[in-house]
């Protein structure tokens, strides 16, 4: 037995690790894509349905074999359809890796934390007073889709204006703003629901639209509950609660890579975990 495990490895080549490797981590990374996705529910569907085709050959069911191999092949198809949404995920996920990436903000570090601040300053008061909002920050994924939903404001950010535009009965209450850079591009914008089945009952419109936008781009949602003032953040799909401003401020060095990149992806790690 010993020889026959000496004899398979003498064939083993480093690429054969490094090949196995590779598909391991795509396959892990595939997983992440599509868990508390719909995909789970409908890879479940094709696993079933594979194995009936598999069953109805073995068992000479022929006609039955025949009509399943053929609704396969065509299948092929539909499942680019139905997995529409999760591919272009992945191949945004893609595109948006360091390799092809430069730099991520054309501001300077102050700029950046002008902007932190005032982002955190809103984000506070809106909270105390228990007002609604749903701050949408651009990353490298293009947003203008959901801006041509909204009013455009175009204006440079601060509290005060963010704090305006959510004042309850006004005409922009309502709906997403969406900010790049330093700028508040529009408000009252609308954006797509998140599609995770596993989501509480108890999180609201803003809370499963900031999902929603994370889930499609690598933006990052800030929220504030109308009910309870709750501060939140949404990134990648998932959602981190109940937070301070001091903790949200470090959440927005991690995003905008200010100070010490390690001790705030720690940090942000510790919030999802």
């Amino acid at each position: 037995m010993s020889l026959q495990i000496i004899e398979l490895f003498k064939g083993f080549r480093l690429m054969d690790l490094l090949d196995i490797a590779i598909v391991a981590y795509v396959s892990y990374k595939a997983i992440q894509l599509i868990r508390g996705t719909r995909a789970v529910q409908l890879i479940r569907g094709i696993i079933v349905f594979v194995v009936f085709t598999k069953l109805s050959e073995w068992l000479g069911l022929y006609t039955i074999h025949w009509l399943l191999k053929n609704a396969m092949t065509v299948g092929v198809i539909a499942l680019l359809v139905v997995f529409q949404p999760e591919l272009r995920r992945a191949l945004e996920q893609l595109g948006r890796s360091r390799f092809f990436s430069s730099s991520l903000f054309g501001l300077g570090e102050e700029e950046l934390s002008f902007l932190i601040d005032n982002l955190a300053q809103a984000a506070e008061e809106l909270s105390k007073n228990k007002i609604g909002a749903l701050i949408v920050l651009e990353r490298e994924t293009g947003l203008n889709e959901y801006i041509e939903t909204g009013i455009k404001i175009e204006g440079y950010l601060t509290a005060e204006l963010l704090i305006n535009i959510f004042i309850p009965n006004t005409p922009l209450h309502d709906g997403a703003v969406i900010v790049r850079n330093d700028k508040v591009m529009a408000a009252g914008c609308y954006l797509p629901l998140t599609e995770n089945p596993n989501l509480s009952k108890e999180l609201g419109t803003r809370h499963r639209a900031a999902l929603g936008v994370t889930e499609q781009s690598d933006a990052v949602a800030i929220i504030v509950s109308e009910e309870t003032g709750v501060i939140s953040v949404a990134r990648e799909g998932k959602l981190s609660r109940y937070l301070d401003v001091k903790t949200l401020k470090n959440v927005l060095k991690e995003v905008y890579q200010i100070g010490d990149k390690k001790t705030n992806f720690l940090h942000w790690r510790r919030l999802n975990g």
